[in-house]
């Protein structure tokens, strides 16, 4: 095949012009997939019949002179979160397996699937999403394209790895603490989480309804815009999916950017903070700015995640303590005793955060802070070093995600080569339902030189 394995965009262009089958490129990729996936344990599980027999339905429709649609015979994973026809929902879980499958597709698949896409496997998560590390205790540990050695990031672990080593173009996970960002930035490669409530999550194993989002990853900005756009809509499967309302028009004006300092400039290396400045230097006039509300945000997310986590698993915790990986069984007991005043404090701390958001975008247009505090920690490494002083790697690489989340604010990280060798990420943040805005100055940054980290030779 002479598309680029790794571009949805010439994937798609040259099964739409008829020069290469559906069914070849999926066939390559699934090779690819049984021979390098191995490696890095991103797949949970492949379905080559069904890729296979799929990439056979649009080969056929072309010949028709149908139109395959804007993704046509793109491979595509997705976390083992989302439903797929057939399938049993996992999360990363032991509990869930014996469960039935899946009826139906989840909202987010079926599209991509309308869309031409055809879906060759599911990828490996942390257990019920609750970790920024995918060192899964039943499937293993996802590891690093860039450095099997390290981790892939998570809970997304497995969609950033298969996407970083050109497994598959697209991938799709989700983000509720910084689960699309922390894993994109580790992996090198570009991941959206959209506004809360832009994409639906009808048929996604839930977390924490309160800030669950789902997103793409890919390794360009075109591919990764495709992708939400074919997902993109409101859906009456899911309550809180819908359409934005009218936006400004910011054709023929340059955006004001806003660099976040604070919280996102404390506790960070120096290298996560200087790619952080080399994003900043391609935007003239980019000016500091506060979300000095941010710390409380962080730790008003942390009860919320672990009161709504455990409220969702309190039949399991109960009946099957012992079949849950023990550090998310831990965090989730520990939610259980949360009194309800830490909760109901920690939302008005998100009301009042929301309101200090809203007046910075008064000023910018788009704010720019670091993904992660570090590149990739290796494989069970308990702490890391950073400014001389041991952190927690497991609740600390969400350190400047968690506050975007926590609003519902969109984000787009893209991907920095780190002078060690090693991804970084910065994140885009606009505005509510300002999408727009992330893929302009994602684009403008990737025709300046930034773009997918390659992986070592």
């Amino acid at each position: 095949m002479d598309a680029d394995p790794t571009s949805a965009a010439a994937i798609a262009r040259e099964v739409r012009a008829g020069r290469v089958t559906a069914r070849a490129v999926v066939a390559e990729r699934l090779a690819d997939i049984d021979a390098r996936n191995p490696a890095y344990n991103a797949f949970t599980t492949v379905l080559p019949d069904q890729a296979l027999a799929d990439a056979s339905v649009l080969d056929a429709a072309i010949a028709a002179g149908a139109d395959p649609g804007p993704l046509a015979g793109v491979p595509f994973a997705a976390k083992n979160l989302f439903d797929i026809a057939g399938v049993t929902t996992i999360a990363g879980s032991r509990i869930l397996q014996d469960a039935p499958p899946a009826e139906r597709d989840a909202t987010v698949v079926a599209r991509l699937k309308a869309a031409g896409a055809i879906l060759v496997g599911v990828l490996n998560m942390d257990e019920f999403a609750y970790g920024f590390a995918t060192e899964n205790a039943h499937y293993g540990a996802t590891r690093n394209p860039h450095d099997p050695a390290r981790i892939a990031g998570g809970s997304s672990g497995g969609s950033a790895a298969a996407v970083a080593a050109g497994l598959v173009p697209l991938a799709i996970g989700s983000d509720t603490n910084g689960s699309i960002r922390v894993p994109a930035a580790l992996c090198g490669v570009f991941g959206l989480k959209p506004t809360y409530g832009r994409l639906s999550r009808a048929g996604v194993f839930p977390f924490v309804d309160s800030f669950d989002h789902v997103g793409p990853f890919a390794r360009c900005v075109d591919d990764l815009a495709a992708a939400f756009a074919a997902m993109d809509g409101p859906d009456p499967a899911d309550p809180v999916c819908q359409t934005p309302g009218p936006v400004s028009d910011d054709a023929g004006r340059s955006l004001r950017v806003g660099v976040l300092d604070g919280w996102f400039r404390t506790g960070a290396t120096d290298e996560a903070l200087a790619a952080v400045d080399a994003v900043a230097a391609a935007f003239p006039g980019a000016a500091p700015a506060a979300l000095p509300g941010a710390e409380a945000a962080r730790s008003a997310a942390f009860c919320i995640t672990a009161a709504e986590g455990a409220a969702l698993h309190r039949r399991r915790l109960a009946e099957r303590p012992f079949d849950f990986d023990f550090a998310t069984r831990d965090r989730l007991l520990a939610g259980l005793f949360l009194p309800a005043e830490a909760v109901m404090a920690a939302r008005r701390v998100r009301r009042a955060f929301q309101a200090e958001a809203r007046a910075l975008f008064e000023r910018f247009d788009l704010l720019l802070a670091p993904a992660t505090p570090c590149a990739a920690p290796r494989i069970g490494e308990a702490t890391v070093v950073i400014n001389g002083q041991d952190i927690p790697v497991r609740a600390n690489l969400g350190l400047y995600t968690q506050p975007i989340s926590f609003i519902g604010l969109p984000a787009l990280v893209v991907p920095v080569a780190g002078a060690a060798g090693l991804p970084l990420g910065v994140q885009l943040i606009a505005p509510p339902w300002r999408e727009d805005r992330l893929f302009a100055a994602a684009r403008a940054l990737e025709a300046a030189g930034f773009g997918a980290v390659q992986l070592p030779r």
